[in-house]
């Protein structure tokens, strides 16, 4: 039986042989790589590389390769949304897992280290600020995975099915789907310094999170109802906005993906910090550390 081939509208080529979005070529990736929101963030996460190797940015997303610890690495920024985990990590894959030349899927799997450093919003009151949470289990309100055959097989259904039922789900939204990180990779990066955490993954900042600035909520109440439940004695502990896209995808290609969160807000309290850059890298340098272990 002949191999599939991609055709150029599922995966787009750019002239020079990079992919369409991220700007890539197959040859500069690296096995283990870190992923920031923020393309300045970068620049942070770079700063602490024994050699950089390249720098690629176009759009949101910029890209530094080097080493660290001898060993190579390299850092994305991935931008603001479960959308842009969707591109970031389809085209990490194919350029890990596709033939360029062929447009055929490669007959070896190669498996990706990923591990993506954000903010976060806490939604228990004992989170207090400047925290590391793992998200060890990550909810997804966006729905990104709903659209790939084989959700299910990395999903917990049983768990996705009470927080439906608990919540009074709006059937106007996305069903919530709920995975887990790698956890090898949880393990390598989680130490007694962090918290297992239950993060959800929100469609948006404002609304989508409970915020009420001037437009009102259709369920106001939604925040209060996350925050009472409780599944297996686990409790949602943080917001954020695409760690389960990020889990979800990895699973499902193969990869072992993960996310860790500095608490720089906590809604149940109604606190923030805006001046968490410092914390930041501190953070940094601890993942690099346990991922070039």
């Amino acid at each position: 039986m002949s191999k599939r081939i991609i055709p150029p509208s599922e995966l787009i080529i750019n002239p020079d042989g990079t992919v369409f979005h991220i700007h890539l070529h197959p040859d500069q990736l690296t096995d283990r790589i870190v992923l920031v929101g923020d393309p300045q963030r970068v620049d942070l996460v770079a700063s602490f590389f024994d050699t950089r190797t390249f720098e690629v940015s176009a759009r949101e997303f910029h890209t530094v390769g080097g080493t660290y610890n001898g060993k190579p690495i390299m850092c994305i920024s991935h931008g603001i949304g479960p959308d842009n985990i969707d591109i970031v990590i389809t085209e990490l894959d194919a350029c890990a897992n596709v033939d360029f030349n062929t447009r055929e899927v490669k007959d070896q799997h190669r498996t990706l280290q990923m591990v993506r450093i954000g903010t976060s919003g806490a939604l228990q009151p004992e989170l207090t600020i400047g925290t590391p949470v793992i998200a060890e289990k990550s909810i997804g309100f966006d729905g990104v995975l709903n659209y790939y055959a084989g959700r299910n097989s990395v999903c917990d259904i049983d768990f996705e099915k009470h927080l439906i039922k608990h919540t009074d789900w709006n059937p106007l939204w996305a069903n919530p789907y709920i995975v887990n990180a790698d956890p090898d990779l949880v393990n390598q990066i989680g130490k007694d310094d962090m918290v297992r955490g239950n993060t959800i993954s929100a469609v948006g900042f404002y609304g989508p999170q409970g915020r009420y600035v001037r437009m009102p909520l259709a369920n106001p109440d939604l925040n209060r109802t996350i925050e009472e439940f409780e599944y297996k004695g686990r409790r949602i502990t943080n917001y954020e906005m695409e760690s389960a896209p990020l889990a979800g995808l990895g699973a499902l290609m193969g990869h072992k993906a993960m996310t860790v969160c500095q608490i720089i807000a906590n809604r149940f309290n109604n606190e923030a910090n805006p001046n968490y850059k410092a914390g930041m890298k501190d953070l940094v340098k601890v993942v690099l550390d346990r991922l070039t272990e």
